[in-house]
């Protein structure tokens, strides 16, 4: 079985579309909290209004499979279609220490 995941995505949204953004966030969330192998997200966003990244989802995946199953499926893509609009760069990591 594969080992734990990270998924970390940085987000590039225009200070005026914040409140935007974080709903749209909210409903890709909300259907992936349902699919199999999520553990749980954070959402962070930044302190200084002239960070590059705005926002930065932090996300933990029992595996690198059940997280792209997650997001291939139909109802991920219905739910985050509103985020399309933003620069996103996701990533998945491991953890090497703590």
């Amino acid at each position: 079985m594969s080992e734990p995941v990270v998924l970390i995505n940085l987000f590039e949204v225009p200070a005026a579309d914040a409140e935007q953004f974080i709903a749209e966030w909210e409903k890709a969330r909300d259907y992936l909290e349902t699919q199999p192998g999520y553990v749980d997200t954070v959402l962070h966003q930044a302190l200084a209004p002239e960070a590059g990244f705005q926002f930065v989802n932090v996300a933990r995946w029992s595996s690198p499979e059940e997280f792209a199953a997650a997001i291939r499926s139909p109802g991920f893509q219905q739910t985050s279609a509103g985020m399309a609009r933003y620069g996103a760069h996701p990533a998945l990591y491991r953890v090497v220490r703590t």
